[in-house]
């Protein structure tokens, strides 16, 4: 299907405004996992469906595919390649797909004085509450360098990307995979770049054919905010997979804050290089890496809460996987990460098997770690943390204000490394006893999801963070839920409370 061009697009433009205007704040609890009828105005025509009615028709520019969620839901799928505007509207009765790859823009090259001959900017906005499903493992939504998405939803009325399934009602507590996922391709530097003149770039995005990187740090590529991911990550061939979230070369004019990636197949958030800085990041059910990191990504992110799937013990899963450049480049040649973490807390599976550890630090990594929390379950024998490179550990992994409480505090192959940087630190606990708490009746496949913070984690003092990254914001606490009346992640993100079911 052929995407808008921008000429196209000016000539509809009162009809989108109009589309616009009707739009309504309401819709279905975000939680809850109901599609059925939906809220909001919107709708070519002068009166919206009933509730449970589905929309008798699609907005312009979207191709009307049928109904869904025993026909109470309009099916209305974007074009595969966007070019100029498109805005993605709030309607009643209507839920939006994507279907194979679906660019915003295509590769406009490395430098945004001249973009690549040919190329064409697209950008994709989103309305809040909107919902937008996937099919398979070969659906993804892929926005290209110089393009934007801006996908903002609001506490109370988030964006859901979810698979077919979700909709249909046939997903359960272990469900993932069922559709490929997000990818953002940004101009920031990266490790395959090189960065003296001639600038040149050769990265491709992971499970994708698409180009990333550049020498813009500040590259924008849109907003996502109050977002939920759900149910993908796809394997498109052995090491080769989509995550939930994916950022390649993104800048740090770009806004990521308030998302949510639920039970992917792959990693929920993977960064390849860029600047770009995170904020209030929930990550639940993943059945690899929570927050995954490669080729040199020197950006922060704060207020995070990762808990593990605590099936699937065979798995080398970690909270945190951080790494660079491969250890065969001589440390002085590398581009190598400089990550800046603060206020996270990550909860471990329950693993029965040396399977990795609750936060990983691998090759070319040089991380600053602070006022964060990493357990996991009594008896699980994966490690808390490990520096499993020599070169991460001699370019300097810095903890300070890190309380752990795991059964086994450093995986025992990397006991030596791990040690002397713990140690190095300020305000550090190898062997803390957890008193994290969770509202009650929460639960992941029977795990209950302890993030908030109890006696013993709150005695821990604390670094000024924004003495340590500007991009951060003080706190007088660790971990990344001071206590029960710290309810940042409630609203627009599910699984973590009662009720709240995925």
């Amino acid at each position: 299907m052929t995407g808008f061009r921008l000429t196209t697009l000016l000539a509809l433009s009162a009809s989108a405004l109009a589309l616009a205007a009707c739009g309504s704040s309401e819709v279905a609890s975000p939680g809850e996992g109901d599609f059925g009828g939906g809220g909001g105005g919107g709708g070519t025509g002068p009166t919206p469906p009933a509730p449970g009615t589905p929309a008798a028709d699609c907005p312009t520019g979207f191709a009307n595919v049928g109904l869904i969620a025993n026909n109470t839901l309009r099916v209305c799928q974007l074009p595969q390649q966007i070019n100029g505007a498109l805005t993605v509207p709030l309607r009643a009765g209507t839920i939006y797909s994507i279907s194979g790859r679906t660019s915003v823009g295509t590769d406009r090259g490395i430098d945004p004085a001249a973009p690549t001959a040919g190329s064409e900017q697209g950008i994709l906005t989103i309305e809040a509450g909107v919902r937008i499903f996937a099919s398979g493992g070969s659906d993804y939504l892929l926005v290209n360098r110089g393009s934007q998405l801006f996908a903002e939803g609001t506490a109370t009325n988030p964006i859901i990307f979810t698979s077919r399934q979700n909709v249909e009602g046939t997903t359960n507590e272990n469900s993932q995979g069922q559709w490929g996922g997000i990818v953002l391709a940004g101009r920031a530097p990266q490790a395959n770049c090189q960065l003296t003149a001639p600038v040149t770039c050769t990265g491709t995005v992971e499970g994708t054919s698409a180009f990333y990187g550049g020498n813009t740090p500040a590259d924008n590529s849109g907003r996502v905010r109050y977002v939920q991911i759900k149910y993908s990550g796809f394997e498109i061939s052995s090491g080769n997979e989509l995550q939930g979230l994916t950022l390649a070369g993104v800048g740090s004019g770009t806004t990521v804050e308030f998302v949510q990636v639920h039970n992917s197949s792959d990693d929920g958030i993977e960064i390849f290089g860029g600047n770009v800085n995170l904020r209030r990041i929930v990550i639940t059910g993943a059945d690899d890496d929570g927050l995954d990191t490669d080729t040199g990504w020197r950006g922060g992110a704060q207020f995070g809460i990762v808990t593990q799937r605590p099936a699937g013990t065979t798995s080398r899963s970690a909270g945190f996987e951080f790494s660079a450049a491969p250890a065969s480049t001589p440390l002085a040649n590398r581009y190598v990460s400089q990550p800046k973490i603060a206020n996270w807390t990550l909860v471990g599976r329950n693993a029965t098997i040396d399977a990795h550890t609750v936060a990983h630090f691998d090759t070319g990594t040089d991380a600053t770690v602070i006022n964060s929390v990493f357990t996991s379950v009594a008896g699980s024998v994966a490690g808390c943390m490990a520096i499993n490179d020599a070169d991460t550990g001699t370019s300097g992994v810095t903890f300070n204000s890190v309380f752990m409480s795991c059964t086994v505090p450093y995986r025992p192959a990397n006991t030596t490394l791990s040690t002397a940087a713990f140690t190095a630190g300020t305000n550090n606990t190898a062997n803390g006893t957890s008193t994290l708490t969770a509202p009650t009746g929460t639960s992941l496949s029977n795990q209950t999801l302890t993030f908030i913070n109890g006696a013993n984690e709150n005695a821990v003092p604390v670094v000024n963070a924004p003495g340590v990254y500007p991009f951060f914001t003080a706190t007088t606490y660790i971990g990344a839920v001071q206590n029960a009346a710290d309810t940042w992640y409630t609203g627009w993100s599910c699984g973590l409370t009662s009720g709240a079911t995925c």
